[in-house]
């Protein structure tokens, strides 16, 4: 079988993508992943078709900065609108060109209008595969929904994914159909966009999370899979650097600060802030660099600066992890057994934090715009002292290695399509 995957997004977004994309070719399918310029490296390193989708993802982010540090995701949404004009139309061209002779189009959430759109005109199945609850329900808001501090009723749980659903498409509609008229000349999407037409339509979707995470939804259909995380390894022959190994053996396992993909306009008042909570609670310190822009020349011994590092290599030789709770490094933080510290900037990130403090395995989290010396001092503290924390942390990351996520994603791929 060919399979193209679209995988929009920043790096915590793609990466999954690329594992799932891996099992895939390993169970002997040919696999294309349609995505931004940033990640040709890593995609073509774990032996995958790149296809351009065209622009670079951290080029907008930059562009964003302001917005993402007050981290408002109305107006996130609103200011993409423009954007979108360009990266759709651009991804409906290439898309064309990765999609020929495939057999089944996957996309995740950034994926899932151009993925659509691909397979209307091509007549190629589409399976929508998230990593993140999309899929409205009961139990609980949807995760791009502002976190309430009382518990919603049931029908407004429900509500939440639709106007999550909703605020999503239109901020891409009129893209959207201006690519589907001008590129692939085909009929313009219907005004309620395509989330409710899939889930009427019973189609196969996929969610690349944990149950042990977020439990399945009494209220979902038996066509909706979670198949616990698609979690990438090191590309064969990555090898650490040697004085960062050296870092790590000349002392006790250190506490991990990053922000990801997480622009900031800040970088050296946001490191010392970060050095001087490492200092109070006398803590060893691994700085990431990210597209946030830790930076400082003159590192304290007892601090070691890194960039883009395997998270499935790196966090389980953590005490714990500082991080904005992104998707992907949550997974991490969790599969690795270590309590995490979450500064949420925007999106689905509140929701991420919430649910590792819910879990037991982390302190409350921290909004970056209240990131402060004295709360993240006392947020380390917790997560390196609190016994019952840690424990919690080892006892989850146990059962979350022991699921296989993309096996099981594949399975029901090739039993859902007909290849096996």
């Amino acid at each position: 079988m060919k399979v193209t995957i679209i995988a929009a997004g920043s790096r915590g977004d793609v990466q999954p993508y690329v594992a799932l994309g891996k099992g895939l070719k390993e169970a002997g399918h040919t696999v294309r992943v349609l995505a931004s310029q940033d990640f040709q490296n890593l995609i073509m390193a774990h032996g995958l078709e790149f296809f351009d989708m065209g622009g670079s993802i951290e080029t907008v982010a930059q562009s964003m900065q302001g917005l993402l540090e007050q981290g408002n995701f109305i107006k996130i949404l609103l200011s993409m609108g423009l954007t979108a004009q360009r990266l759709v139309g651009q991804a409906a061209v290439n898309g064309l060109v990765a999609c020929q002779d495939a057999d089944l189009i996957i996309g995740g959430l950034g994926g899932i209008f151009v993925g659509k759109a691909l397979s209307d005109k091509l007549g190629i199945p589409f399976v929508p595969a998230y990593l993140y609850p999309f899929t409205p329900t009961r139990e609980f808001p949807s995760v791009l929904a502002p976190l309430p501090q009382i518990r919603l009723p049931a029908w407004a749980n429900s509500l939440s994914h639709r106007l999550a659903q909703q605020m999503m498409w239109q901020t891409f509609r009129s893209a959207d159909n201006k690519a589907r008229g001008q590129v692939l000349q085909i009929a313009p999407a219907s005004f309620w966009g395509p989330f409710a037409s899939l889930q009427q339509q019973k189609q196969t979707i996929l969610y690349g999370y944990s149950p042990q995470v977020i439990p399945f939804p009494k209220d979902w259909d038996d066509f909706i899979h979670v198949t616990g995380y698609w979690f990438l390894e090191p590309s064969s022959g990555w090898e650490p650097p040697i004085d960062f190994v050296n870092f790590l053996q000349s002392g006790p396992p250190p506490v991990y600060i990053g922000f990801g993909s997480m622009v900031n306009s800040k970088p050296e008042e946001t490191t010392a802030l970060v050095l001087q909570a490492l200092a109070r609670t006398g803590q060893r310190g691994v700085l990431s660099s990210g597209w946030g822009g830790l930076k400082k020349e003159d590192l304290p011994e007892t601090v070691f600066m890194i960039g883009s590092m395997p998270h499935s290599w790196l966090f389980p030789k953590m005490a714990a992890v500082v991080h904005h709770g992104g998707v992907g490094t949550t997974a991490a933080g969790l599969w690795a057994g270590i309590p995490a510290v979450v500064t949420p900037f925007m999106g689905d990130q509140p929701f991420w934090g919430q649910r590792v403090y819910e879990l037991g395995v982390g302190p409350k989290p921290i909004p970056r715009q209240r990131l402060t010396v004295d709360r993240l001092a006392e947020s380390i503290c917790c997560a390196v002292s609190d016994m019952a924390m840690r424990k919690s942390a080892a006892s989850l990351g146990e059962r979350i290695r022991a699921e296989n996520g993309i096996a099981r994603a594949v399975a029901v791929i090739e039993q859902n399509s007909g290849h096996k």
